[in-house]
């Protein structure tokens, strides 16, 4: 098996490629289709804004591949932060419309006004997870594991069920979707230690 990482020019690449050498896993990274196309699974990583991201995949000629290689070959994908927020259908950050995979919408943190002094955005640190659905890609995860987040929107997603853990931060915020090969953490699991160690194992053995 070799993993393709997705290179648009908005993700954090080398700490994915530390954890995956780690693993004594078979790699690349590239932007080319071709390239990526004999890959058996893709990590899309992004750290930045919705818009550029989308229009970088679009200038490259991958947003249609990534359809094909997602919804018709049905092979596994793993997006991280800006990467999962791009499975969604239209982003507040840039007005713009996603990949569409989740049905849902990416939106900016909201704080409620409780009377209580108001939590920061961006949503940085460390934080558990909370309502984890039972899945394969989530094995041997548990409450009282924490991940490191740092983002100021989130994927609010129409179907629950695609919903597979979420964390609070003042409000509940979907932290984790999948749907069948469709899997995405809005945490940085490259950078949270034992507890990302075991969730990017998952990834490569399921």
């Amino acid at each position: 098996m070799i993993v393709g990482i997705v290179d648009y020019g908005m993700g954090n690449l080398r700490s994915i490629e530390n954890k995956l050498a780690h693993f004594g896993q078979a790699f690349f990274c590239s932007s080319d289709v071709e390239k990526l196309g004999a890959a058996d699974k893709l990590i899309l990583p992004g750290v930045g804004h919705f818009a550029r991201g989308m229009e970088n995949l679009d200038k490259l000629g991958l947003t249609g591949f990534l359809d094909d290689f997602v919804l018709k070959q049905k092979k596994p994908v793993l997006g991280i932060c800006l990467g999962m927020q791009l499975f969604s259908e239209h982003s507040e950050e840039g007005d713009v419309k996603g990949l569409g995979w989740i049905s849902g919408r990416t939106r900016k943190i909201a704080m409620k006004n409780n009377g209580s002094r108001p939590r920061k955005v961006p949503h940085m640190g460390w934080n558990s997870l909370r309502d984890i659905r039972k899945s394969p890609f989530l094995e041997g995860i548990s409450p009282g594991d924490l991940f490191y987040f740092v983002h100021s929107y989130h994927v609010c997603c129409q179907e629950s069920q695609d919903v597979a853990a979420i964390t609070e931060y003042g409000i509940r915020l979907c932290a984790a979707v999948q749907k069948k090969n469709i899997l995405g953490f809005q945490f940085h699991p490259e950078k949270s230690y034992d507890a990302g160690f075991k969730l990017i194992g998952n990834f490569l053995k399921v």
